[in-house]
């Protein structure tokens, strides 16, 4: 379409001018596909334009600070590159002729964009980019939203625009594998990981809570006495897949104590499982920020236990080899300051 425009509005140079263009852009489609290097280079585009403006190489030189001689060879190898003449010669004059005007205006847009690359770079103000970040469940449905708020409110206007975020939420084990696979830049994860060759930082520590539908006949009558250690082995517990590194720090906390777990559901996501305790499919164990809502409600119930208290650990992953941005640094700050925000230590 943008040779058809072209040529329907100049006047062609040379009769063979036409086809020259057509097979070089062939070509150049070709090198496109094949994954060729491109022999052009910004200098030249560069030097075509100062060379255009000004009319002759000797003023171009002039205005870049090169020979004439220099030049003239870049425009002359230009040229020879493209298979085209791009100026009429006019004595010591240089015009642009219908090939330079119809490169001139990608000379332009090519030059504008290295230029803002090159602003890109150095502004690191404003120079974001895309966050890659993987969670596992229970951080990225109930902690993630509040503190990528937080980070995106800790930015600089300049930045906020150039600012974007992809999540991607599963359990531990996904997450793990995805940065160890640099499919992501970071992990937030919630059990232990298994992959040689990531880095592991301890990030938040989170209270988990036994807790029962509030009519569930575990609880005793008078609620202040503690559930025994009997009556939590005889219970129906839902639990998360294996995999989920909920799962897997429930079964180191409480398989101490109560030698085994009687299976009752098992569920994707904590949301389902505290939705089946609070409907009394059984009891379960879950992070204090899952079930915060239905226990202010009074649905479920966190009754006193003979456990001792239940916590664990969060746990950022990196992989080992990876190259941080400007944006990935600033996020791993503003994670790092959660700790100090929620009271608690150890990042």
């Amino acid at each position: 379409m943008l040779y058809e425009a072209h040529f329907k509005n100049t006047v062609l140079s040379g009769p063979t001018n036409y086809y020259r263009m057509i097979n070089l852009s062939t070509r150049l489609f070709s090198e496109k596909r094949s994954m060729h290097p491109l022999r052009l280079t910004l200098r030249q585009l560069q030097i075509f334009r100062v060379v255009a403006d000004s009319g002759t190489t000797a003023a171009a030189a002039a205005a870049i600070s090169l020979s004439q001689s220099a030049t003239s060879a870049a425009i002359n190898e230009l040229e020879r590159l493209l298979e085209l003449q791009l100026f009429d010669r006019v004595g010591k004059r240089l015009q642009l002729n219908d090939n330079g005007r119809a490169l001139l205006p990608q000379a332009l847009a090519s030059l504008d964009s290295a230029g803002w690359i090159e602003r890109w770079a150095l502004d690191r103000e404003s120079q974001i980019g895309t966050l890659r970040i993987g969670a596992s469940t229970t951080i990225g449905n109930y902690l993630l939203p509040a503190i990528l708020a937080g980070f995106r409110d800790s930015l600089s206007e300049a930045a906020r625009p150039n600012w974007h975020v992809q999540v991607a939420i599963a359990n531990t084990a996904v997450i793990a594998r995805q940065v160890a696979a640099f499919e992501l830049d970071l992990g937030l994860i919630e059990g232990p990981c298994h992959e040689a060759e990531l880095t592991v930082l301890p990030w938040l520590e989170d209270d988990l809570v036994v807790v029962a539908a509030a009519r569930d006949p575990i609880l005793p009558r008078t609620r202040k006495r503690p559930v025994s250690l009997a009556a939590l082995r005889q219970a129906t517990w839902l639990l998360r897949e294996e995999g989920s590194g909920t799962r897997e720090i429930i079964n180191q906390l409480l398989i101490p104590h109560l030698h085994h777990l009687r299976p009752g559901i098992q569920f994707g996501n904590p949301e389902a499982i505290k939705r089946a305790a609070a409907s009394g499919l059984g009891i379960t164990c879950l992070s204090r920020c899952v079930v915060e809502d239905l226990l202010n409600s009074g649905v479920l119930v966190a009754p006193p236990t003979e456990l001792p208290q239940l916590t664990r650990r969060f746990y950022l992953v990196m992989h080992e080899k990876k190259q941080r941005t400007h944006g990935l640094d600033l996020l791993i700050a503003h994670l790092a300051a959660v700790p100090a925000q929620r009271n608690v230590t150890g990042f």
